[in-house]
């Protein structure tokens, strides 16, 4: 159990995966907060 517990391999991609994940729901917050905006600006090019 030590032994699982010292081990550090596979560390850095967790660590990348919550970067990413910490991302991703910071741009779907963005997404819903300006999502009129959004709307707005995309049917005024579209």
């Amino acid at each position: 159990m030590q032994r699982l517990w010292r081990d550090e391999e596979g560390q850095g991609l967790v660590e990348y995966a919550l970067i990413i994940a910490v991302i991703a729901i910071a741009v779907i917050v963005a997404m819903i907060f300006f999502r009129g905006a959004l709307q707005n600006e995309f049917s005024m090019i579209g």
